[in-house]
Parts: structure tokens; C-alpha cells; sequence
């Protein structure tokens, strides 16, 4: 999961390159790019503490590359991880295409990935905790020589690319004499050696072509490598340069507004053209574009509007530059939303995710979320009342239609739809097409035209014009209609129905025919061609012809004119492919002249244009580029410039994002939309909109069923800043609008205040004014007959009793909110009552009421099952554990608890629970138990090495080696054992290290197998450890170990060493018991050893250690055993029968209070024996012996011997 990252090479390779075949640097196909992430806080995005920068180390060590959720987000990115580097804090990503490292790009450039990284490895609890900490979050960067180096590579795949040309240069020519010469940053095509070959070079200025062995280049941005090709689909003429043309703008001032002065007398060559005299001044309309050829200018003296040439003007006074790349409100509306549209949809939004308006924030014992109703109120109150210090922009903004988020809203009227008659006989032909031609005519634009100029063929003949036959017949009838308006010197309705005509000769693929008419449309004398709409449909669609006919002077000639009127007026641009194909050209000159706001109007139109027609996914590289282009400008211009602001374009793309399905850069399109600094209360509250529409797409937004996710905090932050910001003087009516909505919700808010006032004076101590607080919001609820809210202030006066050691008072308020819960109908309070079910069953627990806490725990189980809560299942695992025991129910429980922690993310928890199991498992004794325990120790033991949680993973590896040991696959428990040593020695904890060592001691300790290597662990291992540590607790309890695992091996003499030590150790501690232990262990070596006295001394010893009175049976049998053992050593051993009869008699008392008849019997036969064989005590021996028949009658036992040869028998 974590392996090393690539090392960088900067070393010539070692052979030529296999894209290239040359010796450089672009193998860096097929590598992986690293992405490095850094925790950063404050407006200067500076690195956090080493403490919080850890916190991001470990969710990368969680982060799973084949986990749906980590899929889903790259796969949003156009990339795939190749593998992640934890302890670097970087992910290595690779790309298949150029088109996946093209997008990835735009999102970097665009900050889309810092906002992607922070929501995919970090939960809502961690936001949540951190809204105290300024602007925390997640810095991503990519080393920029790396990604230039795989664009590069990427490139060459392609086959071909452009670049400009890092400084002159002069190639080889294929196509003429001369040498082909391009200066310092001229743009050309650049297709790599094939077979060893040299480089092909294709000019696009002149389509000159040349080669060379290695040029000098700097290939194009990912989006003009998009650009360039796609619009060059025939190079222009050779006389035709792209060159900067002279002119009144130069070309450091990209746009001009204003303007300008005629240098020489000039007569138009057609209508659209404006004729002019010298030093005759015209106002520009619209901008005026360095680089382009026309611009849309009115004269001021006659006020006609036409096309100037950009070489025939120079600037006045009054021509300044321009910046703005958006002209008016009417365009600004493509990118803005009507604020009281967003306030009720965002408002209605709340409401449904939030449920119940307070029932909701009454948590038990929390404070997490503000009143949603109440404070969305008081935000949004500012903003419904009009105010009179509110700016035009604003009001301009909320008549808008959110074009970028749905069709326009109030779509132009349809045109009439016109019958084609064949001309009847007796009847003036005028008749017939009076009404056509009365629509026709006229010189202003009128809306019914939109869709004329939009039109299509198929659409004219289906739609607009009916009760022809054919096709043929309609085109006739246009054909009649036209040379009627000729006649009649009605020349709008002739130029308009030229075109008719033209587009329907073009549909039927009569291209000839339709430039004829075309053409005528523009030759029609007029005036002043009045109409820039009908303007820019002709030449849109003369231009789509000369490009299918491959004329490419023409053709640049009509993508000229069109660009002029697209760049000062959008609107004329219609949804028509024609339109379409013929502002491409406007972007790709705007891009190959450098002319930045030219571009970026480009990019405007086409994607409005796009957007109209439907295709977001067309839209979308235009929307993109446009936003890096708005983001330059407003950052160059210090937040001066009155364009559209970076928010509104974010938003827009949000809304593209989620129609396309992909709604991880939705949402974060509307985080950067709420975080630009120009946002707007209503660019706040539609991000939020947007997040809130997305939340079931997108897992980590999370929330649960009824709440809303963590990253509404941000939004309604930032609303709540600007809706409280100053706000003038608002008139009365404002006034009295918020007077009334104060007075309407007091009554709920005081309620809320109480019960929040009652949380904090708890959770401060103060018992007694919080139980007053909850008293007061209860009776509030009750009056109001809130039932949802009075079962939370129950709930939570309920915990208030608990605190206070009231356990009766708290079982009744907890039973009450009980009620109250069951009695709602709606799913809203789901989750409160499984928090009021789980802590009465906690109390019933602890209570011991144990069918009253399973019932409580069971109930809440099953409410938390479609939640997906784990705490719950948690609980009653802990019933069945430890309070209840039910070895069934506890796994069945836990391994339930095993999805619901892995919904939620909680590896950590998921790694604990499969080690229960795994012990859960192996308790029950059999070979298939053990081997469900080892697949869930293994399953735990990844996680775990995921995590680092290095102890855990020591301890996961020793416990598969336990279970293979258990199993009896011995050739694999020495590896699991030494690799669980190696990950300890890794912590570099000598504590854990020694408790490990002894654990794995204990693996063959309490085995009947392999029993002698538990003291390799135990003495050669551990020991040194616990005495280089110090640590007398450790060497204690392993000594005491050594010393049982000695004598069952019946190692005697080396478990001497080890008892006294114990014996030693227990007395420094003053460890009572562990002295009795030592003193008896020692006594039963020196037993085994023959060193009868010795063995005698320590015997009483231990006894001396044992209470008095003596309170359990066990003692008692102790001192039996240990006092019968004594009298066997003296009588056996050491010949002394007096002192022997002495001990037997000790035993015999305990004997026979214990009530234990086969040891009394015992004792007695060995008594009566030394009676009468030793001492001669006739009447002793009479009456031990009598004892013992009695015993024997009673126990069936056929003959009791007490004769000399007693001694013989072996010990007992």
C-alpha cells in the first residue's frame, strides 16, 4: 500500500527515447505524476503543526485505491492511482490519454482538488471539530517540471501537437525553395520523427512545411491544443496573416470601448458596411478587438450601425481600453440567478432536509446545529425587502434568467406559422403573400425573428410554413414571395426571405444556389443594416458553405465579419451549428493573437451558444477556460472590475457538473462558489442548494437520513456573515416585516435558548439551574403541544437526573420520552429515540434489570439498522459479553457491527471487532471455529497495516501464529511469531516489546505441544528485557511462569533460580499472595530436589502466609493437602513418625471441615497405622482405626490395612 515513490532521474537515458527517437527526457509517459498534500490554515495557506499534518497522515494510510468511493473521485479526475505514499503525504497518479491529464490539469489550475482531497479523507467530525481553526484545510501541488514533462510525452503519443517556438529558427522547406524562417513565439504544428526521421514542421500562418532534428518548443496549454486543431480545418490563404493587424488598439490593450476617428473617406461595399468620411468620428459598440479585421462602430453623425475596418479608425480621447470581458446586464444574465428564487428554493431545501424545525436541533445533551428555520429567516430578511441603497447590478441580476441552470425562462414568442398556396388563377400574386411578407418587413430586430434565424431547413419546412407537398413546392413559394418583395421595394422582407431561401437550398445540400442567395440577402440596397442579427446568421451560415466548399479566403472573410458582431453583440449568435462552426474561428485567432478578453468573450459566446443548443458536455472546456480566464482577471484587477464575478461562473459549472453526472466537481465547484471573496449572499445559498441536491450522489457529504451534512456549516457561515453585514436604512417596511417575525416564532426561540441554556449548565455542572432551564422549555412544549421537541426536553431532563445520581427520577423522564417518541408518526425523531433507548438500557444494566436493558437495546437495534448506526449494536454486544453472557448472540451481533463500521469509514473500530470475533471463535474449541478466527484475524491484520497501528498489527500477527499453533500447521508459527517480533521491534516500545515477547511465550505455555520453547521466550527473551527495564512486576510474573513450565517439564534444578527470584520480588512488593506461591512452588522443588527439610521449611512457610480465619473452602483444602504432604515427607522420608502424626492430625481437622469423608478416611488409616505400628497407642490406634471401617462402610471401600507394610504403599 505504501511503497517507495519513483525515484527522480536526472541523468541522460540510456538509450533513445521510443517516442521521439532522440535522447531527452519525455519517457515520462507511462510514469506516475505525485501529488504532494499538505494540511494549511490562515488566508496565507500556511503549513499547520507536525500534530495535524500526522492526522492527514493517517487517513492516508486508511485511504483504500479500490474502495468505491476513492474510484469514483479519480475517475471523476481522469486519473488512476498508481499507489499511495503515506509517510510522504503523496498519491501517485498515472494517465492513460492526453484528454485525462487535460482535464486533470483544469481542475488543479482550477482548485478543485484540494476541495476533493479534504472531503474524501476527511469525515464531518473532523470539520465540525476544526470550524474554530481559520481556513483549515487541504493544500494539494504537483511538481510543475513533472507535469509539463508527461504533457509533453502524452503529446508525442498523439502523433502531433503545437507549440510555439521558443526562440527563431529557420527549416528545411518541403513545399518551396526557400527556407521556412518562425520567429520567437509563433505557433506552429509539430509531429515527432518517424523511423529516425527529423521533425515535420506545419507553419499557421501560411500552411508552410518544414523539418529539422530538433526544434526548439514550448507546447500549448491542454485547452488551445483542443482549440487550434479542431478550428484549423483548412489552412487560410497564404496573403492572409494572423498576425497582429495596425490599428487604433494596440496590442498591449487587448479590447476598446469608446470611440474612435475615421483616418481616410471610405464607401461601404455592401449595406453592412459603414461608409464614412475622413476624421468622421464612430462610437464602438460592443468592443473593439485587437487583432480582428471588423468592428461593429455607429457614426455619430447619422447614427447608422454597420461593420469599420479595425485599419481604417484611430483612437480619440474617448477610446479607452477595457477589461470587462461581459458588456452589459443582458449578458451578465447568463451567469446569474434570481436571488428570490434561490432564497425559497434553498429556503424550501432546508426545511426538507431538516425535517422537524427545532425537533431537530433538541439533540440529547448536544449543540450542533442552530434553529435552520429561525436563522435562515433572519439571514434571508435583508435581502426580500427592497432597499433603496441596493446598486443597479443587483437589481439587474434578480430580473435575470439563470440561463447556465435551465432553459430561459420566458422563451421568445413562436413565429406564425405561414400556408403555402399555389398561385390561383384571377388572384393578384401580392395577395397570396401579404402576410408573409408583412412579417418580413421591417428594418428593427423583432423577437418573432429568433426563431427564423435559428431555424433549420427540416424546421422551416415542418414548423413555420404549411400545405406544401414538398420541398419543392415550398422553395417556389419563397422563390414568388421573394420577387414579390423585390417589386414592391420592400427590401427587409427581400432579404429576408433570401435567406429562407438560402437555408433551405442548404439543407438540400445546393450549396451553389444557397450562396447565390445569401449573397443577394446582403447586396440588398438599404440604408443602414439595421438588423445585426439577421447580419450575423447570413454570415454565419455564407461562412459554413465556403468551409464545405473549401474556398478559405471566403471563408475567413465571412468568420471575420461574424466575429466582429459575435464580439460586440451576443445575442445575435443563435443556437445554429452554422453559428457554431463559425465563432470557432473568432476563438482560435483570439487564441493564436494572444489576446486574452478576446479569448475569453470567445469562450463566452460558444459556450452560451453550446447551452442553447443543448450540449453541456460541448459546453463544458469553454465554461472551464472561462473561469481560469474571469479568476486572472478579477485577481489582476484587485477585485475592481465590474464583470461577472469568479462565484457566478463556479456555479454555473456546478450546475454543468451535476447534469453530466458528476457530482464530486459539482460540489466542489460550489465550495469555491461560496469561497470566492465577490461571493454574494445569493452565490452562497445556491452553492449550498447545489451541495444539498447532490448529497445522495456523493457518499461523503453524508448527514444521514434528516440532517444535513457538515459542509452546510461553511455556506451558512458565510451567508449568516453576509446577511448580518451593514445594511442601511431599510424603510420601514423592512421594519416592520422583522417586528412580525419576531413576534411570530419567541415563543420557539425562547423554548430553544432554555434547552440549550439547560445543556451548557449541565455539561458545566451547575445541576440545579439546568433542571430549571429544562423545566421551562418543557412547559413551553406542553403549552404548544410540541410533541417532537417535548420528548427531546424529556430526554434530556432524563440525563440531567442520571448526572445527579437520581436513577429513579431519570427512569421516569427517559420512560416519558419513550412515549412521546412512539407516538409520533413522523421518521423525523428516528435517531432521537434510539439515544433515549440506548441510555435506558444502560441504566437498566446497570440497575440489573437485564430483560428490561436487552429489550431497550434490542428495540434500538432494530430503529438503528436502516440508520446504520454501530452504537447500538455496540451495546448489545456489551450485554452479551459481559453482563449477559451469550457466546452466539455476541458474535451474531458483532459481525453485524462489521458493515455498519465499514459505511461509516471506522477502520479502526472494524480492525477491534474482527480481533473479538476472532477470540469469540476460537473459544469454542473446534478446527472450523479456528479457522473463521484466523480469516478474521487476517482481515483485522490488514487493516491494521493500513492504519500504521503498528501494537495492533504485533499482536494481530502473534495471534495467526496462535491459531496456526492450535491447528497444528507448525512450519508456519515460528514465521508469524518472528514477523510479530520484528513489527514490535519496530515501535521502538520496550514495554510493548516485553509484554509481546511474554504473549508469545504464552502461545506454547498454555499448549500441551512444543511446551519447552516457551522458555526461550520466557527466560532468554523477556527476562533480560524486564530486568534491563526495571520493570519487578514483569520479572514476577515470569519467573512465576518459568517455574510452572519448569516443573511440569520436571526440570528441577534449573527452576530453583527462578523461585527464589519470585520469592524475592514478592517480598520487596510486598506481594502477599505471590509470596505464599513462591514459598510453595520452592517447597515442592526442594520435595522433587530431596531436600526434605528445606521442602519442609518453605511448606510452612507458605501456610504461615495463608488468613486466619480461613473464609473460602478452597483455603481450607490447602491447608488439608499442604499438612498432609508434611506428615508424608516426616513419616516417609525423614523416618519421624511423632512429628508425621503431628501433621496428620493438622489435616485430618481440615479434613473433616470440609466435611470431606474419602480424605478423613485417609488420614485415619495413616494415623491408626502409626498408633499402632509406631507409637503402640492401642486405644489411639483402636479409635483411628474404627473411624476409618466407618468411612470405609460408608464409602465402599472392602478392607482397611494398618499393618507395618502400610509404608509401602505409594503416596497419594
Amino acid at each position: 500500500h505504501d511503497p517507495p515513490p519513483p525515484e527522480k532521474t536526472n541523468h541522460k537515458p540510456s538509450a533513445p527515447c521510443s517516442v521521439c527517437f532522440d535522447w531527452c527526457d519525455c519517457c515520462a509517459v507511462g510514469s506516475a505524476l505525485p501529488m504532494l498534500l499538505t494540511m494549511v490554515e490562515g488566508p496565507g495557506r500556511l503549513p499547520v503543526d507536525e500534530d495535524t499534518q500526522e492526522v492527514l497522515r493517517g487517513k492516508l494510510r486508511l485511504l483504500q485505491p479500490d474502495s468505491p468511493e476513492v474510484i469514483a473521485l479519480f475517475t471523476e479526475l481522469s486519473s488512476h492511482i498508481h499507489s499511495i505514499s503515506s509517510e510522504e503525504n503523496t498519491i501517485l497518479l498515472m494517465f492513460k490519454t492526453f484528454e485525462e491529464i487535460w482535464k486533470f490539469t483544469t481542475y488543479y489550475s482550477l482548485g478543485f482538488l484540494d476541495q476533493c482531497m479534504e472531503s474524501l479523507l476527511f469525515d464531518q467530525k473532523f470539520w465540525i471539530q476544526s470550524l474554530d481553526r481559520d481556513d483549515l484545510g487541504i493544500e494539494v501541488s504537483v511538481p510543475e517540471d513533472s507535469l509539463h514533462l508527461m504533457v509533453k510525452g502524452l503529446l508525442m503519443q498523439e502523433g502531433s501537437f503545437f507549440a510555439s517556438c521558443s526562440s527563431n529558427q529557420i527549416f528545411d522547406s518541403s513545399t518551396c525553395g526557400g527556407d521556412l524562417y518562425l520567429e520567437q513565439g509563433d505557433v506552429a504544428q509539430f509531429e515527432p520523427p518517424i523511423l529516425g526521421s527529423g521533425w515535420s514542421v506545419l507553419s499557421l500562418n501560411d500552411g508552410a512545411r518544414g523539418t529539422t532534428q530538433k526544434p526548439a518548443l514550448e507546447p500549448l496549454i491542454p485547452f488551445y491544443q483542443y482549440v487550434v486543431p479542431l478550428y484549423l480545418l483548412h489552412p487560410p490563404p497564404p496573403h492572409i496573416s494572423l498576425s497582429l493587424r495596425p490599428g487604433p488598439v494596440p496590442p498591449s490593450s487587448p479590447t476598446a470601448r469608446g470611440t474612435c476617428r475615421a483616418l481616410t473617406e471610405y464607401h461601404g461595399q455592401g449595406p453592412d458596411e459603414l461608409s464614412l468620411a475622413a476624421g468622421e468620428r464612430v462610437a464602438v459598440v460592443g468592443r473593439l478587438v485587437s487583432g480582428f479585421e471588423w468592428f461593429l462602430g455607429r457614426a455619430e453623425a447619422t447614427g447608422a450601425l454597420g461593420l469599420v475596418q479595425t485599419a481604417l479608425v484611430e483612437p480619440t480621447d474617448n477610446l479607452c481600453e477595457s477589461t470587462d470581458i461581459y458588456l452589459d446586464a443582458e449578458e451578465r444574465s447568463f451567469f446569474c440567478f434570481k436571488e428570490e428564487s434561490i432564497i425559497q428554493e434553498t429556503t424550501a431545501l432546508l426545511k426538507k432536509n431538516s425535517q422537524s424545525d427545532i425537533g431537530y436541533v433538541y439533540k440529547l445533551g448536544r449543540t450542533e446545529i442552530p434553529l435552520i428555520r429561525s436563522n435562515m429567516e433572519r439571514i434571508l430578511a435583508p435581502c426580500r425587502a427592497p432597499s433603496p441603497h441596493r446598486g443597479t447590478q443587483s437589481e439587474t441580476e434578480s430580473a435575470a434568467d439563470p440561463v447556465l441552470r435551465a432553459p430561459p425562462p420566458s422563451p421568445p414568442p413562436e413565429a406564425p406559422c405561414f400556408t403555402v398556396h399555389a398561385p390561383v388563377e384571377g388572384t393578384p400574386d401580392g395577395e397570396l403573400f401579404t402576410p408573409l411578407l408583412s412579417f418580413l418587413e421591417g428594418a428593427p430586430y423583432r423577437r418573432e425573428f429568433a426563431v427564423l434565424y435559428g431555424a433549420t431547413a427540416d424546421l422551416l419546412s415542418s414548423s413555420l410554413f404549411a400545405g406544401h407537398a414538398d420541398e419543392d413546392a415550398l422553395v417556389a413559394f419563397l422563390s414568388v414571395a421573394r420577387e414579390t418583395a423585390r417589386k414592391r421595394r420592400l427590401h427587409w422582407a427581400q432579404s429576408r426571405a433570401c435567406f429562407l431561401l438560402g437555408l433551405q437550398c442548404a439543407g438540400r445540400s445546393k450549396f451553389s444556389q444557397a450562396r447565390v442567395y445569401l449573397e443577394e440577402a446582403l447586396a440588398v440596397p438599404k440604408e443602414a443594416f439595421a438588423d445585426v442579427r439577421l447580419l450575423a446568421a447570413l454570415y454565419a451560415n455564407l461562412a459554413h458553405i465556403h468551409l464545405l466548399q473549401k474556398n478559405a479566403e471566403k471563408y475567413v472573410a465571412a468568420a471575420e465579419r461574424l466575429a466582429a458582431a459575435a464580439m460586440a453583440l451576443p445575442e445575435c449568435v443563435a443556437s445554429a451549428k452554422d453559428h457554431v462552426a463559425a465563432l470557432q474561428y473568432a476563438l482560435r485567432k483570439a487564441v493564436l493573437t494572444r489576446n486574452k478578453m478576446a479569448e475569453a468573450r470567445a469562450c463566452f459566446v460558444l459556450a452560451k451558444c453550446h447551452r442553447l443548443r443543448g450540449e453541456d458536455e460541448a459546453t463544458l472546456p469553454y465554461v472551464e477556460r472561462l473561469l481560469e480566464l474571469s479568476a486572472a482577471a478579477a485577481a489582476a484587477e484587485e477585485g475592481g472590475s465590474d464583470g461577472v464575478p469568479p462565484s457566478r461562473v463556479c456555479l454555473g459549472l456546478g450546475r454543468i457538473y451535476g447534469a453530466l453526472g458528476r457530482p464530486l466537481l459539482s460540489v466542489c465547484a460550489a465550495r469555491r462558489a461560496a469561497s470566492e471573496p465577490a461571493a454574494t449572499l445569493g452565490d452562497c445559498l445556491g452553492a449550498l442548494a447545489l451541495v444539498l441536491e447532490r448529497r445522495d450522489e456523493v457518499s461523503w457529504l453524508g448527514g444521514g437520513e434528516g440532517a444535513l451534512p457538515c459542509h452546510a456549516v461553511t455556506y451558512l457561515r458565510r451567508a449568516l456573515a453576509l446577511g448580518e453585514g451593514p445594511r442601511g436604512d431599510g424603510g420601514e417596511e423592512e421594519g416592520e416585516g422583522e417586528g412580525e417575525r419576531h413576534a411570530l416564532s419567541h415563543a420557539l426561540t425562547l423554548c430553544l435558548v432554555l434547552n440549550m441554556r439547560g445543556i451548557a449548565l449541565r455539561r458545566q455542572g451547575h445541576l440545579q439551574r439546568a433542571a430549571e432551564s429544562y423545566r421551562a422549555a418543557d412547559d413551553i412544549c406542553e403549552e404548544f403541544d410540541d410533541m417532537s421537541n417535548w420528548a427531546v426536553c424529556q430526554a434530556n431532563f432524563g440525563l440531567l437526573c442520571l448526572k445527579a445520581g437520581a436513577k429513579t427520577l431519570a427512569e421516569r423522564h427517559l420512560t416519558r420520552a419513550l412515549e412521546l417518541f412512539s407516538g409520533l408518526e413522523q421518521e423525523g425523531p428516528g435517531l432521537q429515540l434510539v439515544h433515549v433507548l440506548l441510555e435506558l438500557g444502560r441504566h437498566y444494566l446497570e440497575q440489573g434489570r437485564l430483560r428490561y436493558g436487552q429489550g431497550c437495546l434490542e428495540w434500538a437495534l432494530l430503529l438503528a439498522i436502516k440508520a446504520g448506526l454501530a452504537d447500538s449494536t455496540q451495546q448489545l454486544c456489551r450485554l452479551y459479553g459481559e453482563v449477559r453472557p451469550d457466546q452466539a448472540r455476541c458474535i451474531v451481533y458483532n459481525e453485524h457491527q462489521l458493515p455498519l463500521l465499514a459505511a461509516q469509514g471506522d477502520r479502526s473500530r472494524e480492525g477491534d471487532v474482527l480481533q473479538a470475533i476472532s477470540e469469540q471463535y476460537l473459544s469454542l474449541g473446534t478446527a472450523k471455529a479456528y479457522r473463521v478466527a484466523l480469516d478474521c484475524t487476517k482481515r483485522s491484520l490488514g487493516i491494521f497495516i493500513d492504519l500504521g497501528q503498528r501494537e495492533q498489527e504485533a499482536y494481530a500477527w502473534l495471534q495467526a501464529g496462535k491459531i496456526y499453533h492450535m491447528l497444528g500447521q507448525k512450519e508456519l508459527v515460528d514465521l508469524y511469531i518472528q514477523v510479530a517480533q520484528d513489527v514490535g521491534l519496530i515501535t521502538g516500545d520496550t514495554g510493548f516489546v516485553l509484554a509481546l515477547l511474554e504473549a508469545a511465550g504464552d502461545i506454547f505455555h498454555n499448549s500441551s505441544q512444543d511446551r519447552d520453547k516457551a522458555v526461550c521466550f520466557y527466560r532468554d527473551r523477556a527476562l533480560p528485557i524486564a530486568l534491563k527495564t526495571g520493570s519487578e512486576a514483569s520479572r514476577l510474573r515470569l519467573c512465576h511462569k518459568l517455574v510452572d513450565l519448569l516443573l511440569s517439564l520436571r526440570r528441577h534444578d534449573d527452576a530453583v533460580e527462578f523461585a527464589q527470584t519470585a520469592l524475592d520480588i514478592s517480598i520487596t512488593l510486598e506481594e502477599r499472595l505471590s509470596e505464599r506461591v513462591a514459598y510453595h512452588r520452592l517447597a515442592t522443588i526442594y520435595q522433587h530436589l530431596g531436600q526434605w527439610e528445606l521442602a519442609e521449611h518453605h511448606y510452612l512457610k507458605a501456610l504461615a502466609l495463608c488468613p486466619a480465619p480461613l473464609q473460602f473452602d478452597e483455603e481450607t483444602l490447602y491447608y488439608a493437602r499442604v499438612y498432609q504432604t508434611l506428615g508424608d515427607i516426616i513419616f516417609y522420608d525423614l523416618k519421624d513418625p511423632h512429628d508425621a502424626a503431628g501433621y496428620y492430625h493438622l489435616a485430618l481437622a481440615a479434613a473433616m471441615d470440609l466435611g470431606n469423608k474419602r480424605a478423613q478416611l485417609r488420614l485415619c488409616t495413616r494415623l491408626a497405622t502409626i498408633y499402632h505400628n509406631y507409637l503402640v497407642d492401642r486405644q489411639l490406634s483402636l479409635c483411628f482405626y474404627q473411624r476409618a471401617r466407618a468411612f470405609a462402610t460408608e464409602l465402599n471401600v472392602r478392607r482397611v490395612d494398618i499393618s507395618a507394610s502400610q509404608r509401602q504403599i505409594s503416596r497419594r
